[in-house]
């Protein structure tokens, strides 16, 4: 089933470093490290990175790719214009602190350092609700009653009549198969964005 206004071409699937990682846009995915050429006129070749180490993320030739450190992914755009020295391109948009982030954790990379927690790491409380939600969603799909779907999920027992219309899992249920509707429905956009927030 394709989801409401869910788009495409976000992503194109490759191989790369990631043996099958999607290499996503940087339209789509903030965290995609853009790199271009690197200004001559403010760069101190005193501190430039040597070059073994930029081979990680510029050696091959596609425009795209996966950089694998230690079990974290980190995905780099090279633009057209990368010809020597790279720098990284960060939009003064409201989405900076997520760009730069990611590039602090290339940077990291790059000069052997400890890449440091993931920022954009979910939490398992969130993991495990998106689970449920998503669980939820395709028993409601398949045209389960929230009472079937409270059963599986929970373990819930068996409450008949009016106990079962005011019971808190009737309440969650519904409350989860909503978001998981939300999600299916274009909301799974904002993991792209975890922790931080588009703001209007």
């Amino acid at each position: 089933m394709r989801s409401p206004g869910a788009g495409g071409c976000d992503f194109a699937p490759g191989t790369g470093a990631g043996g099958g990682s999607a290499l996503w846009t940087p339209a789509a995915l903030p965290s995609v490290i853009t790199l271009t050429d690197q200004p001559t006129d403010i760069a101190d070749p005193k501190f430039i990175l040597p070059p073994s180490a930029l081979d990680i993320a510029t050696g091959s030739g596609d425009a795209d790719r996966v950089v694998e450190h230690h079990g974290t992914t980190l995905r780099v755009h090279l633009r057209e214009d990368v010809t020597g020295q790279p720098a990284v391109l960060l939009p003064l948009d409201r989405l900076f602190e997520i760009r730069a982030s990611a590039a602090v954790r290339l940077w990291r990379c790059l000069s052997g350092r400890k890449l440091g927690r993931d920022p954009a790491a979910l939490p398992k409380a969130r993991r495990d609700r998106l689970i449920l939600g998503l669980r939820a969603l395709d028993a409601r799909l398949e045209n389960a009653s929230y009472r079937e779907i409270a059963a599986a999920l929970f373990a819930a027992p068996d409450v008949t009549g009016r106990a079962w219309k005011s019971h808190d899992l009737r309440d969650r249920a519904i409350r989860l198969v909503k978001f998981g509707l939300g999600m299916m429905r274009g909301g799974y956009r904002s993991l792209l964005l975890h922790p931080y927030r588009r703001r209007k």
